[in-house]
């Protein structure tokens, strides 16, 4: 498996690596394919978006799982 180099989305990210001279994501070997979704889930620099009331958007089977937790 070749491991690409990082795009520029990457640039601020804890788990970029120097390997062999080259800028490297340690964690996924096509750094261009994760961020051609959106964003990319181990970026350690973007932080959760946030919708117009000022709340952090969580996925409805995660709030409803952790509703069903707590009771």
């Amino acid at each position: 498996m070749t491991v690409q180099p990082i795009v520029e989305k990457c640039e601020g990210c804890a788990r970029i690596k120097e390997i062999d001279g080259m800028r490297r994501c340690s964690s996924y070997p096509e750094p261009a394919a994760k961020w051609s979704l959106g964003i990319c889930n181990f970026a350690t620099h973007v932080k959760a978006s946030v919708d117009k009331q000022g709340k952090v958007k969580i996925n409805p089977l995660k709030m409803s799982k952790r509703a069903s937790r707590s009771k």
